[in-house]
């Protein structure tokens, strides 16, 4: 596999003569379910369709099969993979597939993991979401060493409550040149995400637009959408001139063109989700894009997140018209990804119906939530618990004695005296005010004490911590039980084997095949439901 585009080599269709005896035997091959089910599974080779004399059933054949005494319908030329999405998606982030191993935080989309993907064909994007800017900036200098001239991008999170963690942020990918970045979480523009879009902006010899990094923005309702569709607000353009964030000419370029080329709607996903159904709200920020298209003149590529485990439901979001799929909980499960095993062992085990919502760790106090695994873990529980407490009082010095000794014996498995001294600690050296707020708010400082739990139950899952198992914050959507489901007796079974490439191309194959089949059904084909079924295979 190649990490920049190239066309995909198409099947010779006359490599070598058949025998008339062989001819016929495809031809009646052709006609019967299992003839259906092996083309079918054989997506990129060419096909004739057929008729037979008599009955006028409906068959196919590769195209090296004459048609004998069968009319002719038509020839269906090959599926590749490579084809299923946007083309101008794989040349603007020179990929080979329309796929991307989406941006998990902590670090769960590792180096490793970005690299492979880039390796694979496919973009990645590093999960910088959570970490301190020293363990970014350390990822992003391995990526640029190991991934070269191939394509990767890098997570940047909206902070509302850390807003110079965000400007932080933005100043680093810019430093150092990060080629693509994936703005999530974001309800309205800030003024880094729109320096990240406008710095750098300039125009080629033909008076193009030319960007210096790639702007993806990941939503989940209309009215985001429709900002990163739109050029920068001037407002912000100017105080970033003012500022000397940007120059007049990059403010002057930004106002002709969207803030993000590429929109990726995230529906049911892992993590912060608004358990949005895809079909729904694809099609809704699609009808949008064209509006959006035909108010600026910019078209804006429209990519698909969320509950994507499977070829089936690959097929669907392209069928649908999304120009790139994303996938994020399915990979953490991949060999690179930045999880212990026994946080994988865990997650591998999921069914679609072991998932839950829970309070997230950012923006705790708004009420803010997280899908993760409800199996083989009490974190669920025991958040949920956390924040009815935190709604309930006004400090920690109002809870009972039952709650402080649940606290300190189950969730802090420590004195709250002792846990909040290391929580001080920690925000000193990250944002000293908030330890400043807590000191004359009491309710503040309870937040910032049960954030810290929120906080470590991820650290423990990352690091494989064996006796906080039960604590550990898994995210994941009822998609990554399918997964679990379609793997099951595969090679991809097995863990060793569960590389973020083989999970791309296996999806991407699948729903290759799953396209044809339908093709096939409706072509008038009897194609049964077994030709709709692509079972995981080890791919080069």
């Amino acid at each position: 596999m190649h990490s920049t585009t190239r066309a995909p080599s198409p099947t010779p269709v006359h490599s070598h003569r058949r025998s008339p005896q062989q001819g016929e035997a495809q031809r009646l091959d052709a006609f019967s379910s299992q003839g259906l089910v092996r083309l079918v599974q054989q997506p990129r080779t060419a096909v004739r369709l057929l008729a037979r004399p008599g009955d006028g059933a409906r068959g196919a054949v590769p195209v090296a099969v004459a048609a004998g005494g069968c009319t002719e319908l038509g020839v269906l030329p090959g599926i590749y993979p490579e084809w299923l999405g946007d083309r101008g998606f794989l040349q603007a982030h020179r990929v080979r597939y329309p796929y991307v191993c989406g941006e998990m935080a902590n670090g769960i989309s590792a180096v490793d993991l970005v690299v492979a993907a880039a390796a694979g064909g496919v973009l990645g994007l590093f999960g910088a979401a959570g970490l301190d800017p020293r363990r970014v900036e350390e990822a992003v200098l391995a990526l640029g060493r190991r991934c070269g001239d191939a394509p990767w991008g890098v997570n940047l999170i909206h902070s509302p409550a850390e807003p110079q963690a965000e400007t932080d942020t933005v100043e680093l990918l810019l430093r150092h040149r990060v080629p693509c970045v994936s703005a999530s979480a974001f309800m309205e523009l800030t003024a880094p995400v729109v320096r990240c879009a406008a710095a750098g902006l300039r125009t080629d010899r033909a008076g193009g637009v030319v960007r210096a990094r790639r702007v993806f923005a990941k939503v989940s309702r209309p009215e985001t959408a429709r900002m990163f569709m739109s050029p920068a607000p001037r407002e912000l353009l100017d105080d970033l001139v003012r500022d000397g964030r940007i120059s007049s000419q990059e403010a002057r370029l930004a106002e002709s063109v969207p803030v993000a080329e590429d929109v990726t709607v995230e529906a049911d996903s892992g993590g912060h989700t608004d358990n949005q159904s895809l079909t729904a709200l694809l099609l809704r920020i699609l009808q949008l894009r064209d509006v959006m298209e035909r108010a600026h003149g910019h078209r804006v590529r429209v990519g698909a997140a969320g509950g994507l485990g499977t070829p089936d439901a690959v097929a669907a979001a392209f069928a649908m018209g999304a120009a790139y799929v994303v996938t994020g909980s399915v990979n953490q499960t991949a060999v690179e990804a930045g999880l212990s095993p026994q946080a994988k062992q865990l997650l591998a085990a999921a069914d679609v119906d072991e998932v839950t919502m829970a309070p997230s760790a950012d923006m705790f106090e708004l009420g803010a939530r997280v899908q993760v695994l409800s199996k083989g873990t009490m974190f669920a529980v025991r958040a949920q618990r956390l924040h009815e407490l935190y709604r309930r009082h006004s400090g920690l010095d109002e809870l009972s004695p039952r709650d402080v000794a649940w606290l300190e014996r189950d969730v802090l498995r420590a004195p709250v005296g002792e846990v909040w001294r290391e929580t001080e600690r920690y925000w000193q050296r990250r944002d000293p005010g908030q330890c400043a707020r807590a000191a004359t708010d009491a309710k503040h400082r309870m937040a910032l004490l049960f954030r810290w739990y929120l906080g470590q139950s991820t650290r423990w899952a990352i690091e494989g911590v064996a006796d906080r198992r039960a604590d550990y914050q898994l995210w994941a959507g009822p998609a990554l039980g399918a997964f679990n489901s379609w793997v099951s007796g595969s090679f991809l079974a097995a863990s060793r084997e569960r590389t973020a490439a083989q999970i791309a191309c296996n999806l991407l194959e699948g729903a290759a095949v799953v396209t044809r089949a339908q093709q096939f059904r409706t072509c008038g084909l009897p194609v049964p439901d077994a030709a709709f079924r692509f079972v995981p295979r080890p791919l080069a």
